[in-house]
């Protein structure tokens, strides 16, 4: 898929772990970072997950909401949330259907070995619904939220 960025942000509506509806017309007024990851509990989206939790407060403070998706069950969200103290919103996307039009749902490689799953990936929105950065590939999972907050203090 090529990038997001420039574009305005494909419109979803999906189940959040605080019990209510989400959409990206809910944000309008406030950058939205959208993390896309493969798994609840699992060591790689844990790390990424908890650096977005210990950046939080400094990402909040640019005016800026940090909502994580994967297809995970919200029970298993809730648990995710529970066992790291994760201060944000985690989407459940069962369908994938959030996921492809990010770009974030397709053929990988991992191993070695060519499979259909979740792309580790990124998208920033600004207060317009537009996308401002996409990262379309994200390769060092622990190290990437610090990107996203150096981004986001550069604008």
């Amino acid at each position: 898929m090529d990038s997001l960025e420039g574009k305005k942000a494909p419109a979803f509506t999906l189940a959040g772990s605080d019990g209510k509806k989400h959409s990206i017309k809910d944000y309008l007024g406030r950058r939205v970072v959208v993390y896309f990851y493969p798994r609840d509990n699992t060591p790689g989206c844990t790390k990424e997950s908890c650096g977005f939790r210990d950046l939080n407060g400094e990402i909040q403070e640019l005016n800026t909401v940090v909502l994580g998706v994967s297809k995970d069950s919200l029970a298993s969200h809730d648990k995710f949330i529970e066992n790291f103290n994760l201060p944000f919103v985690l989407l459940s996307d069962p369908e994938t259907e959030m996921m492809a039009q990010y770009g974030a749902w397709g053929e990988k490689v991992l191993y070695g070995k060519t499979s259909i799953g979740c792309i580790r990936s990124t998208v920033i929105i600004d207060e317009t619904g537009k996308v401002i950065k996409h990262w379309r590939k994200v390769p060092k999972a622990e190290a990437h939220p610090a990107k996203v907050l150096e981004f986001l203090q550069s604008l």
